[in-house]
């Protein structure tokens, strides 16, 4: 059975802790600073009552989201009750879920990205917004993913266009990956600018080839 976050309070503590934590996302750590995160957990990732809270649950934040300001806001999704072995079963699990919520979805894709996880242009749309999504959990080999447990982070993708908007955003990457290589010592190499490359191969956090293909398909 899933629980509510506020049966989880431990939960939200240590994300926030994760993050503050010499996170090398200093986005995310303004967003702990500024108090724009919505976190709630779910328990297990992929069940029926997870995908019908979440409906329900993103749905509010969506209408909740104050899309005149320039400051993020963020929700993330937590598994306290999950565990995935390793990056490859994470990945999967991922992306059945990402399928099953494109499955219930009510609303038709987000005319500003595409649905084809081929295209460059690919952003993940649920209730006709598009998210970058940002899979974590603790057999990450990337230390900034490695969370205490596993979460999905939905990014608005318009906050990402707002940001290049600004010229904040080649500024705000270039410290990002600075310090994710202090971090580290390598940058992570999945990341590319939207664009440039498929953001569906950055979701799960996995190193993969060029040879790496969506598991799944989403249609209009």
């Amino acid at each position: 059975m899933n629980k509510s976050i506020n049966q989880f309070p431990k939960t939200e503590e240590a994300i926030r802790e994760f993050i503050l934590d010499d996170h090398p996302c200093v986005m995310a750590q303004s967003l702990v600073a500024d108090d724009n995160l919505t976190i709630r957990d779910y328990g297990i990732l992929n069940c029926q009552e997870t995908y019908q809270q979440i409906l329900k649950d993103l749905n509010l934040y969506i209408e909740d989201v104050d899309s005149d300001t320039m400051k993020f806001q963020t929700f993330i999704a937590t598994f306290a009750d999950d565990h995935f072995e390793d990056e490859v079963i994470f990945e999967n699990e991922l992306w059945k879920f990402l399928h099953v919520l494109h499955k219930i979805d009510p609303q038709p894709w987000d005319e500003t990205t595409s649905a084809d996880p081929r295209s460059t242009e690919f952003s993940f749309s649920f209730l006709g917004v598009s998210f970058y999504i940002v899979g974590m959990h603790p057999n990450s080999s990337r230390e900034a993913r490695s969370t205490p447990f596993p979460m999905i982070v939905f990014n608005l993708h318009s906050q990402f266009e707002m940001l290049r908007g600004s010229g904040r955003y080649k500024r705000v990457r270039d410290l990002i990956r600075r310090r994710d290589k202090e971090k580290q010592g390598t940058i992570n190499p999945m990341l590319e600018d939207f664009g440039l490359n498929s953001e569906a191969r950055q979701y799960s956090g996995r190193a993969v080839d060029e040879n790496w293909k969506c598991p799944y398909n989403f249609k209009k």
